[in-house]
């Protein structure tokens, strides 16, 4: 499933999937730094979408503008990706635990 069809969310993490190979893999195996840094970059950028909302909240409610149509969008771009970033947080504690319970 490819969720930037379902969401018009872009972002690294997003593209360093589409950089997968066939088995699941990443292409460069070595670049665990930059996965990371994506991640970190979701985060912000979920957390500029929720302030983004707030503000339009708070416009609206003190009759800054009537503009429901901006309030709106502010609203479903925060929740997708909000449910995007909760989805890869899943993943990843999902992988931490695959990996904690391997056998050495």
């Amino acid at each position: 499933m490819d969720i930037t069809k379902l969401y018009n969310v872009t972002s690294d993490a997003i593209e360093d999937a589409a950089l997968r190979t066939g088995n699941g893999r990443i292409a460069d195996s070595g670049n665990f730094g930059g996965f990371l840094q994506s991640a970190v970059n979701q985060i912000n950028e979920t957390n500029s979408y929720l302030q983004d909302q707030e503000d339009e909240e708070v416009k609206l409610a003190l009759g800054l503008t009537e503009n429901t149509h901006d309030l709106a969008i502010a609203q479903a771009k925060a929740q997708a990706s909000l449910q995007y970033t909760v989805a890869l947080r899943d993943r990843f504690i999902e992988a931490y635990r695959e990996i904690m319970q391997m056998q050495i």
